[in-house]
């Protein structure tokens, strides 16, 4: 039987704790939440990448 991440979380809600996530905005940070709805938006469209190797 193969278990999903659904049942995994089902599972385990308890022991979940709500996550803040920050972003720098204007040279300071704070947190996603206080976002209005538009920027909110904004945060979730952002292309996000992985420095790789110079060289």
């Amino acid at each position: 039987m193969k278990i999903t991440a659904k049942q995994i979380l089902e599972e385990n809600q308890e022991l979940r704790t709500k996550c803040l996530v920050y972003t720098r905005v204007m040279g300071y940070h704070r947190p996603v939440e206080s976002f209005n709805i538009g920027k909110k938006g904004e945060h979730r469209q952002r292309t996000h990448f992985t420095e790789g190797k110079c060289c």
